[in-house]
């Protein structure tokens, strides 16, 4: 995003429009993002959105169909599984920008040194052994770093990929909230125990960025989150481990449903909107083939964004400079949404589940959890908080009858 910040200049040029930028951390994206659009407020007219959003807010004449730019903006070349996650009825409402899934991050150089070696697919009891082989806290390298800021776009994506692969689940199929069940304890205990024994300080204030940043200044001796970091770990100018990182599957547990997340971040416009034209000729600028190349020519074929086309795959400056390619996109499409679970369940998504009100859920639940690994409650209250919340959610919301 922003790489695509500076590049913009580019169509700003070329079609004598300008671009007002606003910049906002995830958690306070998604609640003005939200607000706005609800309310019908008009303050935006391209907005960044997710495969969580991007579906329900179409259900609800929320956005504007983004399916008629032509043969030229090659829809076909779009991943199958991430255009359908971004459409309600065959109808698309969000370009992808990048696609993502889930993958282990781990610093090669400490593995040997420590006499390791990390299997193809690791399962989250290694991930434990290996962190307490390769934590170093005198020295300020830890061995497992781990999003630790609450949010449902934060500490909730490894908690759900845990929970998932652990054998539970956010629903069962009559709508009832099974954070109370053992999968759910077994994976937040684990979650909270790997945080507080081999976490960096202050996990709690950690989300995205900032793990990405730790792991890039050499202090994260393993970090599970989502292969677009590949892109900017492997970058000699923006990480120090560039040249020691090694990377593998995301761990499973139990079962191999649900271990790693699918996700696209895209660009949606409102249908507040007065200049959806405009609008439409950016986000189909920003998520073209062309673009994607001109990020390589102009930033480094390594930077370009990943997991949306089988074009950016076929690049062969991409191939060379990028040995993560093939894997992630391997990734991507073997993600699968539509069961998150080993048990049938009533929704879709892999980290969210694909209602409405999950966002206020996933905030609750989210804080419940950090709230635990601060050491401010146990996990069994902040599980037992985060069941009556959402418990009182769901029946408030007629998914079950009191």
């Amino acid at each position: 995003m922003v790489v695509m910040q500076e590049l913009s200049s580019e169509w700003e040029q070329k079609t004598g429009n300008s671009i007002n930028w606003l910049v906002l951390e995830e958690n306070v994206l998604r609640q003005r993002v939200t607000t706005d659009i609800s309310t019908n407020g008009g303050q935006f007219d391209i907005i960044t959105i997710g495969s969580y959003e991007a579906p329900i807010w179409g259900k609800n004449n929320w956005l504007t169909p983004v399916d008629d730019l032509g043969s030229e903006y090659d829809y076909n070349d779009i991943f199958e599984t991430v255009r359908k996650g971004l459409s309600v009825d065959g109808k698309l409402y969000a370009l992808p920008f990048y696609a993502e899934s889930s993958m282990t991050y781990y610093r090669k150089d400490l593995f040997e040194k420590a006499g390791i070696t990390m299997p193809e697919q690791p399962t989250y009891n290694q991930i434990a052994e290996f962190a307490g082989k390769v934590h170093d806290p005198d020295n300020q390298v830890y061995g497992l770093c781990l999003r630790g800021k609450p949010g449902s776009g934060e500490n909730i994506v490894p908690i759900m990929t845990s929970v998932n692969t652990h054998g539970g689940k956010w629903f069962d199929m009559d709508w009832k909230p099974q954070l109370d069940s053992g999968p759910w304890h077994k994976a937040v205990t684990l979650y909270v125990d790997l945080l507080n024994k081999y976490g960096p300080p202050g996990v709690t204030s950690n989300g995205y960025n900032e793990t990405r940043a730790l792991f890039a200044s050499g202090k994260c001796g393993m970090w599970i989150d989502a292969t677009v970091a590949a892109g900017y770990l492997f970058d000699p100018a923006e990480s120090k481990v560039a040249s020691s990182v090694g990377f593998t599957n995301a761990p499973i547990a139990d079962v191999p449903n649900g271990a790693a997340l699918q996700w696209a971040w895209a660009l949606a416009i409102p249908n507040s909107s007065t200049k959806a034209d405009i609008a439409k000729g950016f986000i189909a600028w920003a998520t073209s083939k062309e673009y994607v190349r001109n990020v390589g020519e102009k930033k480094g074929w390594i930077a370009i964004p990943p997991g949306t086309r089988q074009s950016t795959y076929d690049l062969k400056e991409y191939q060379d400079a990028a040995p993560f390619a093939n894997f992630v996109k391997t990734a991507i499409l073997s993600a699968d949404p539509t069961k998150p679970s080993v048990d049938p369940v009533p929704y879709m998504g892999i980290t969210y589940a694909s209602i409405p009100e999950y966002q206020s859920i996933g905030t609750e639940v989210g804080q419940q959890i950090a709230a635990a690994v601060a050491g401010q409650q146990t996990v069994d209250a902040a599980l037992a908080a985060g069941q009556a919340f959402t418990l009182r959610t769901m029946e408030q919301s007629g998914y079950i009858k009191k």
